[in-house]
């Protein structure tokens, strides 16, 4: 079975660290992903929960903002509790086992939303060919 969430998003606000007693970095926030949509129809997206623990908390609150578009891996959890007024409740949080950047800083400084570069972003002509190679001799 896999329980495994890739997500692209911006944060809705700046990520705070916390500690727990015994000393253990965690920080909570929300990213907004945008979700597909049909043409004509206004953008749609879904406010997802995040939670971080560890290094990987205190790399968040470091480096990431309000605004910033992050790359995340991990895992869903659902957590029960009762609330105040006595009534069951249901939590869904993704955890985040991996981060990573997903534009620049200088993008993201001046808001602009580009995609980052790829190896679609070449033309064939920018290739050259590797003298002495055939594809006869490729062992697939």
């Amino acid at each position: 079975m896999f329980n495994l969430v890739v997500l692209t998003g911006r944060l809705t606000a700046d990520p705070e660290l916390k500690t727990t007693p015994s000393g253990v970095s965690v920080t909570t926030f929300s990213i907004a992903v945008s979700r597909r949509y049909k043409a004509g129809e206004e953008t749609q997206a879904d406010f997802i929960n995040i939670v971080a623990w560890r290094q990987t908390a205190e790399f968040i609150t470091k480096y990431f903002n309000k605004g910033s578009m992050i790359g995340i891996e991990g895992s869903i959890q659902t957590r029960r509790y009762t609330d105040k007024e006595g009534k069951n409740r249901t939590v869904f949080e993704v955890i985040a086992n991996n981060v990573q950047f997903v534009e620049s800083k200088r993008d993201s400084a001046a808001g602009v939303g580009e995609a980052p570069a790829s190896f679609s972003n070449a033309s064939v002509n920018e290739f050259t060919e590797v003298p002495g190679e055939s594809d006869e001799d490729l062992p697939f």
